[in-house]
């Protein structure tokens, strides 16, 4: 049997210990709050996320070592902005463990890093010094809470190992969720990192009182941008025609189950910033940082991205949702 630990339990952490466990692999989660854990361990619920999903048998500690323990496929399931500071308290117990096991490090996390413009995958292997075919990345339409409860859905796993990917796939695949595998790391994770980003303006839109119309274009003309940047950066186009490129931005730019349309929501209704987190009871819209280092990135390898900067605009300049549409609509008129 493989043998998983899951840091990080928040939503998206909790419900992917579930695939495992669902599929047969041993799992162990590492939630940072002691009372998380003990529910998880006794009560097999996280009480603060998921509340209403039951889990079937897992282990569970506030002891990241504890956690590592014999692990082969090490899940890190933290908000891409705190990736790195929670790697740096791991890195002793993730290098011991990668020693002895073998073990796959697989990245939940979606963005770009602020600062360095890193992916999640490059932060990883820079920090653990782990080789970069040793790091798998999962991304696809993927909402938490409808895989908690069991709904049909398909992913992507990544790793320019292909045998890795292979055993991350069979380690996860259940009834309900099906697993595809991909060596283009590199356009999962710019699919991953740029769809939040569409999201907010998505919510924006919709906040506003636009309809659909105007959502598909914003969807279709962000896919437009998100390709741009990732074939820049070396990615496969059709990656991003995929599960970790169409498939995750249209899941994350309509249902109301995304938090980064959710916040988007809130800005577009005239709310503030302090309002839509608020709304999205305190749990991280990764977009909203992302805007930024998605921006820098893109300026970086000289790649035009009208709706990120918008978004970036609205929320860290100040730029009213109405101005913001205003420019949008503004720019001059050329060939699709």
């Amino acid at each position: 049997m493989t043998r998983a630990a899951v840091l990080g339990a928040g939503s998206w952490g909790t419900a992917f210990a579930k695939v495992l466990a669902d599929a047969g692999t041993d799992v162990t989660i590492w939630a940072r709050r002691a009372e998380v854990a003990e529910a998880l361990a006794t009560e097999h619920r996280n009480p603060l996320y998921l509340p209403d999903v039951q889990l079937p048998p897992v282990a569970a500690t506030d002891d990241h070592e504890r956690a590592l323990e014999g692990a082969e496929i090490v899940v890190l399931a933290v908000p891409s902005q705190s990736l790195r500071a929670n790697l740096e308290v791991w890195k002793p117990a993730l290098r011991n463990t990668i020693e002895r096991n073998d073990a796959t490090l697989l990245s939940l996390a979606k963005g770009i890093e602020t600062g360095t413009l890193l992916r999640m995958s490059q932060v990883i292997a820079e920090v653990t010094g782990a080789e970069e075919s040793r790091v798998a990345v999962l991304s696809g339409p993927n909402l938490a809470k409808e895989i908690a409860a069991g709904q049909p859905a398909a992913t992507v796993v990544a790793c320019s190992d292909a045998d890795r990917a292979v055993a991350v796939q069979r380690a996860s695949y259940t009834g309900y969720f099906r697993p595809y595998t991909n060596t283009d790391v590199v356009g999962c994770e710019i699919g991953g990192a740029c769809k939040n980003v569409i999201a907010l303006a998505c919510g924006i839109a919709s906040g506003m009182g636009l309809g659909d119309n105007s959502i598909a274009s914003l969807i279709t003309r962000g896919l437009a941008e998100i390709i741009r940047l990732g074939v820049a950066l070396g990615a496969n186009p059709v990656t991003l025609a995929g599960l970790a490129g169409v498939g995750d931005l249209v899941a994350t730019c309509t249902s109301p189950l995304s938090r980064n349309r959710s916040f988007g929501h809130v800005l577009g209704a005239g709310g503030s910033m302090e309002a839509a987190q608020e709304a999205t009871h305190g749990q991280v819209a990764e977009g909203v940082k992302s805007c930024t280092s998605v921006r820098a990135l893109a300026a970086a390898n000289d790649v035009e991205m009208p709706l990120t900067n918008a978004v970036h605009q609205v929320c860290h300049e100040g730029l009213s949702v109405a101005d913001a549409v205003g420019s949008l609509l503004g720019r001059r008129i050329k060939p699709e």
